[in-house]
């Protein structure tokens, strides 16, 4: 029987991101006052029954000057409709009815730099087929993982539609 190497984590999660072949993705677009907000959320399966994340944004606005980097709150919500001013996106995708911060689409904060964000994490909290059709959204403020029912997180500033994806990245 030959030897047979059973990769790491993040083997398997640098694999994933260098292929650059997401399962799934939002393009990410400013509301009316962030018009130069944009981006782009991947979703890849792996084999650890969850899905990696990748989000790479730009444009985000400076909300500090004190320092450089500013936190942005950022969300799974139930709805798939991104007209502006967002106001149709429903609340946090929440199948279990969980209290906030453990909803299903209670993502971690995005720390913008400079008006750059990038960002990776695994998650078993949803499946890919769980959350296609839902919108990606990016608060004005950091969520503040206590206030129910969703943070804290301040006016919709961005947001995309989770798509299948059938093209290749890159």
């Amino acid at each position: 029987m030959a030897y047979q190497k059973h990769l790491s984590p993040d083997e398997m999660f640098a694999n994933l991101l260098a292929e650059n072949r997401p399962n799934a993705y939002a393009n990410i677009r400013g509301d009316a006052e962030h018009p130069h907000l944009y981006g782009i959320v991947k979703f890849y399966d792996t084999k650890l029954a969850g899905v990696l994340v990748e989000a790479e944004i730009f444009g985000l606005p400076s909300l500090s000057r004190s320092f450089a980097g500013s936190f942005f709150g950022f969300h799974i919500h139930e709805n798939g409709n991104c007209r502006k001013p967002f106001d149709q996106t429903g609340g946090h995708y929440n199948p279990d009815n969980a209290k906030h911060p453990d909803h299903a689409g209670d993502l971690p904060p995005l720390l913008g730099n400079h008006g750059f964000a990038y960002s990776v994490f695994f998650t078993q909290r949803f499946l890919i087929k769980d959350i296609l059709g839902k919108s990606i959204i990016i608060h004005s403020s950091p969520d503040d993982f206590t206030s129910q029912p969703s943070g804290n997180s301040g006016t919709k500033i961005a947001c995309g539609i989770i798509e299948k994806n059938s093209r290749s990245f890159g």
